[in-house]
């Protein structure tokens, strides 16, 4: 069960949105339930696919960089990694604006794959998979250069 205010109820999608507020049948913050009839999703296939989390790290908004793709969590190469990385990385993770660009695996190294290496971000991409300079999975070093975020 969820906390907090319920904010949406009577949904009717018909899969097609973008979001869920393009659904019809809603009016924000009016509903007839409790948190006992709180809805939840299963994803199959690449559901979730680059999405991004800091791990690691002192809190949710500082850690080493994961992004999720092809159903694995991995770890992405400081090299080429820079502050303008960090601020889309901050923006996708829902924190506030990025204070720092740690590489080296500055909290920890990861596991499993190394999914991004060279990205060329400018800052403004809504998603780490929007910046220039990758191909999934190619890489050229290892869990010692893992990149990281610190978010305010």
């Amino acid at each position: 069960e969820g906390a907090g205010p319920i904010w949406l109820d009577g949904l009717r999608c018909n899969g097609s949105e973008a979001h869920l507020a393009q659904c019809a049948g809603h009016t924000w913050g009016e509903h007839r339930c409790n948190h006992a009839e709180d809805a939840g999703a299963a994803c199959a296939g690449e559901c979730g696919q680059g999405q991004v989390r800091l791990a690691g790290g002192p809190h949710r908004c500082a850690g080493r960089v994961e992004v999720f793709h092809a159903g694995r969590w991995g770890t992405v190469c400081d090299d080429t990694w820079d502050l303008a990385a960090a601020r889309v990385t901050c923006r996708q993770v829902r924190c506030g604006p990025a204070l720092w660009a740690p590489g080296a695996a500055q909290f920890g190294e990861g596991a499993g794959p190394i999914w991004l290496d060279g990205l060329r971000c400018n800052g403004s991409e809504a998603h780490l998979a929007q910046c220039a300079g990758h191909t999934w999975g190619e890489h050229r070093c290892n869990h010692a250069e893992d990149a990281g975020a610190a978010c305010a």
